[in-house]
């Protein structure tokens, strides 16, 4: 996986940091499976991807999905263990730690952007 950030747009405000992103089919399969609960400020960026599951996690998580230029689409927060999600339309989704969507103020029509560290 790369690591990187995820700001808000129109403020530059950071969402989450580290954000991890996905490079190839098995690294979204696995998702957040078998690792640890993530940080307060941390997230996984799975992409492309439109639909998530929370079997098999002992923790609940807050769920944003995106469209391909970063418009939030959709928010789920407190997304229990042992239920889907999905979003019809959305070619990524953000997985945050639970609580995470309502302290950054995250709905619908902003605009978030992932940008890689610099090596």
């Amino acid at each position: 996986m790369i690591a990187g950030r995820m700001v808000r747009e129109t403020d530059q405000a950071s969402v989450a940091d580290p954000v991890w992103r996905t490079r190839n089919a098995w690294e979204r399969l696995r998702g957040l499976l078998g690792r640890p609960r993530l940080g307060r400020d941390e997230g996984l960026l799975l992409s492309p991807c439109h639909s998530i599951h929370t079997i098999g996690m002992g923790y609940a998580i807050d769920v944003v999905y995106l469209s391909d230029q970063g418009e939030v689409l959709k928010v789920c927060g407190g997304l229990p263990p042992l239920r889907l999600s999905r979003c019809r339309g959305a070619a990524m989704t953000l997985e945050l730690a639970a609580g995470a969507c309502a302290r950054h103020g995250l709905e619908p029509g902003q605009r978030l952007q992932w940008s890689p560290y610099e090596t």
